[in-house]
């Protein structure tokens, strides 16, 4: 009899598990259907979509030049585009399309790293804070509060100054001051998940309230975590081109678009062309991000959907 007991209960679990892996499924199936009708219905942003993965994947196929970005020319030196030379070259004869690439290499690079780093600091501080609530949450939100008190580009500055100016030094930086506002976001997501069946069930089973937070309730806010580090690799892309432009970010010879607009606000007058490119790539890549992270909202959240 109890033999069985032990086959029904088994059977039982299997058809359980079955049943979570199909709905797992077709939520994923589900979560992607609403992504591309969002990108199908909103023009724009499919435009950023199409524009941003380009800006991506010559910025990745940037060694296919047939030019070195750090090679001087100076008998060729602060020329107009020309079939050579798509965008010119700047003031030591360096192909400036080339450069563009590689620069485009190092600044999404630093978006996406710190973006990372930010994200992860942020849940983590979020998710406990509303999780375990009380003494915990007061102490971790008044230091959230006092990190989004502090003029945090002018203490990027001076933190910068202090450090070599390596590109990892950038990341690590700008994601030690960017996952304020990730921390906010998911800290409210928590004080709602927090009170579902699911996880009252799983406290009452003996789970620990580590495994609940990070096998429950991250996992059911995801898609609010998704749309806020779409926009903060938008930030911090920004973030890094004004440090560059400032000369405290990626130094020379290295190119980042930051660095290619500090060398040309001195011929902003003969080339103009040396501060259009590099800045259009940073207007494009900031504003496709932003687009895309409101038409990610509205495709991850089923309550924005029609």
């Amino acid at each position: 009899m109890a033999d069985n007991t032990y086959t029904i209960n088994q059977n039982s679990f299997q058809r359980t598990k079955a049943v979570e892996k199909q709905v797992s499924a077709d939520y994923e199936r589900g979560l992607l259907k609403n992504i591309l009708r969002t990108l199908t219905e909103n023009k724009l942003a499919m435009f950023c979509a199409v524009m941003l993965f380009l800006i991506v994947l010559v910025s990745l196929l940037a060694p296919l030049s047939p030019h070195d970005p750090d090679a001087q020319d100076f008998l060729n030196k602060l020329q107009p585009p020309s079939a050579e030379h798509w965008f010119g070259t700047d003031e030591l004869g360096r192909d400036y399309f080339t450069r563009a690439l590689y620069g485009g290499r190092i600044s999404l690079s630093v978006g996406f790293l710190s973006m990372l780093l930010s994200t992860v600091i942020g849940t983590l501080i979020g998710t406990t804070s509303g999780y375990m609530g009380g003494k915990v949450d007061m102490f971790l939100m008044r230091f959230t509060d006092i990190f989004m008190s502090v003029p945090s580009f002018l203490l990027m500055v001076v933190i910068n100054s202090l450090f070599p100016p390596k590109v990892y030094s950038m990341v690590i930086i700008l994601g030690l001051f960017e996952w304020c506002q990730i921390a906010r976001i998911t800290r409210a997501e928590t004080l709602s998940l927090k009170e579902r069946d699911f996880v009252l069930a799983s406290k009452h089973l003996g789970v620990s309230n580590i495994q609940i937070m990070f096998q429950h309730i991250i996992p059911n806010m995801s898609s609010s975590i998704i749309v806020a580090g779409s926009l903060a690799v938008a930030r911090a892309i920004l973030t890094e081109s004004a440090l560059s432009f400032m000369g405290l970010g990626v130094q020379l010879p290295k190119a980042s678009w930051g660095t290619m607009l500090q060398g040309a606000q001195v011929y902003i007058m003969d080339m103009p062309s040396l501060a259009v490119f590099p800045g259009l790539f940073i207007v494009m890549t900031v504003f496709s991000f932003n687009i895309l992270g409101d038409a990610l909202r509205n495709a991850l959240e089923p309550r924005t959907l029609k």
